[in-house]
């Protein structure tokens, strides 16, 4: 099995000149000294450092393609021609009651003051990279709207360049914070919300003070990883002053701005660009319990956790920790993850991929709970973009997944309805748009949804970005809806492991989900014996 290609990829423009490549190294099996490339040695002999990450940096969005042993492709869901659990105000399940439509896909999280969303998924973190802060009005807007909770993620407010700092080195001001919430803020309709994630510099910063004191935001989020890499986060920076600002806020800039062989190198054209990084965190369980203690003494009602693709160590760490501390959600985030910023190779060979561990939350879940002790609502996240997907993990991790983290599957239509629109304008529609039509109501199947929405006056304010999450929602939500009415599920509440069947033993070696043919052949064999 071919599980990836080390030495070539679409996402870092690289490729092999052989047909034949050694499947652990990548290199073509036959290399030619005058090659003119275009794999990924040949051209980090030239760039180095710059190969490390997909590109070009900024403007992509970018999934590793690592094929694992086992992932959820691996499960089915079943299907039932009898039966039917959570209809509305407790009716007898038939054929007049119990219809795709009548499902509810409403869900909620929290420990005591929930949040209630409109379907179970919610953006990923969109923070300080370039492709968040470029779309943010179409992310924004669209999530409002479609009643599902946004993430602010983290180092918004530290590369702010409207960032004002006092002397304790503590926010004043930022711009770009500001609009972000606002922009929300202004198009919430009650479902879902807006909540801002913190790293070590965003704690150092004081972010937390400066969005509950200015903005009243009611939850904050604690962020240990995420599923595409183990270290910080980063971004590219593309001039010598921005760079020497960034390390003067308290940064770690790479290559360092502040030497005369950088700087030299800048001059002359060789370096293009600074990498912007993060720091580690370093986390303990008396440590997690004071800092979420001291965000409650600051006013926050509720108080996440996003965690990644660590070792089974962390993962019981954030679960045991998260049920002490009666965190609102835990967010746990499978390899391969990711949405373009992280190294390359990072993401398609660090950490544990999305089914596995996930499988292991849910053992660590059931283990606390049967001992009498209660674990934090869960969303699961890690390369998630379907309606079926959503029903497998929501199954997989029930009772205890309320919710799915989406990144890029969420970011897409935001990207294409901005698009569009910019097409729309130039008169430039690709074929794949324009056989639907020329004008935005034309296009959009749910440009009228949201216009009876947001009313005829608001309608031409909202991005085509927003209207394309909408409409890309509503496919999830009436999608899911049929999956659940053919397992005969009527609410999330009713959707249970048993709806999921294993297509190999290795699978049900990892899930604990039955074998296709092993699955309910206990009734099976019940009727065949009757």
């Amino acid at each position: 099995m071919n599980l990836s290609t080390p030495n070539s990829n679409d996402a870092t423009l690289t490729f092999n000149r052989s047909k034949s490549v050694v499947p652990m190294s990548g290199l073509c099996s036959r290399c030619i000294d005058g090659c003119r490339g275009n794999c990924e040695v040949f051209r980090a002999t030239f760039r180095g450092r710059e190969v490390i990450y997909p590109g070009p940096f900024g403007q992509i969005t970018a999934g590793a393609d690592k094929n694992y042993p086992v992932d959820y492709s691996h499960l089915n869901i079943q299907g039932y021609a009898l039966g039917g659990a959570g209809l509305p105000g407790g009716l007898e399940a038939n054929s007049d009651t119990a219809v795709f439509p009548a499902v509810s896909t409403e869900t909620e999280y929290g420990w005591d003051i929930k949040v209630k969303m409109r379907m179970p998924v919610f953006t990923g973190a969109l923070g300080s990279t370039e492709i968040a802060r470029k779309n943010w009005e179409h992310f924004a807007v669209g999530a409002a709207i479609s009643g599902v909770t946004l993430v602010c993620g983290e180092n918004v407010c530290g590369i702010d360049p409207g960032l004002e700092l006092n002397a304790d080195h503590k926010i004043t001001k930022s711009p770009e914070m500001d609009r972000r919430i606002e922009i929300y803020k202004r198009y919430h309709r009650g479902y879902g919300e807006l909540l801002v994630q913190m790293n070590v510099e965003d704690t150092r910063l004081g972010v937390a003070e400066y969005v509950v004191d200015k903005h009243g935001l009611q939850t904050i989020e604690l962020k240990w990883g995420q599923g595409a890499k183990c270290i910080g986060g980063e971004i590219k920076v593309h001039s010598l002053e921005r760079a020497l600002e960034l390390q003067k806020r308290g940064y770690i800039i790479t290559p360092d701005p502040s030497s005369p062989v950088a700087q030299a190198a800048y001059k002359e054209g060789a370096i293009k660009e600074f990498e912007r990084h993060s720091r580690l965190g370093f986390v303990s369980e008396e440590g997690f319990l004071a800092e979420v203690a001291r965000l409650r003494k600051l006013g926050f009602k509720r108080i996440t956790l996003k965690t990644g693709a660590y070792s089974l160590r962390e993962l019981a760490m954030a679960i045991k920790w998260g049920s002490k501390a009666q965190i609102d959600l835990l967010t746990i985030d499978g390899a391969p993850g990711g949405t373009g910023m992280s190294p390359w190779r990072m993401m398609e060979e660090w950490g544990i991929p999305s089914l596995y561990i996930h499988s292991a939350a849910y053992d660590f879940c059931q283990k606390l709970t049967a001992r009498g002790e209660r674990v934090p609502d869960i969303a699961f996240a890690g390369g998630f973009s379907s309606e079926d997907g959503v029903f497998k993990a929501l199954a997989l991790g029930s009772p205890f997944v309320k919710a799915i983290c989406m990144g890029r599957a969420l970011m897409i239509p935001g990207m294409v309805g901005k698009n569009i629109a910019e097409w729309i304008q130039k008169n430039d529609l690709p074929k794949t748009v324009s056989q639907y039509g020329n004008t935005a109501e034309e296009i959009f199947v749910s440009y009228e949804a949201v216009k009876d929405l947001v009313g005829d006056a608001e309608i031409k304010n909202i991005p085509l970005g927003a209207i394309g999450i909408y409409s890309y929602s509503d496919k999830i939500r009436v999608g899911l809806q049929q999956l659940m009415a053919g397992s005969r599920c009527f609410n999330l509440s009713s959707i249970s492991r048993r709806e999921l069947m294993s297509l190999t033993e290795e699978c049900t070696r990892v899930t604990g989900i039955p074998y296709v043919m092993d699955a309910y052949r206990e009734e099976a064999e019940a009727i065949l014996n009757s």
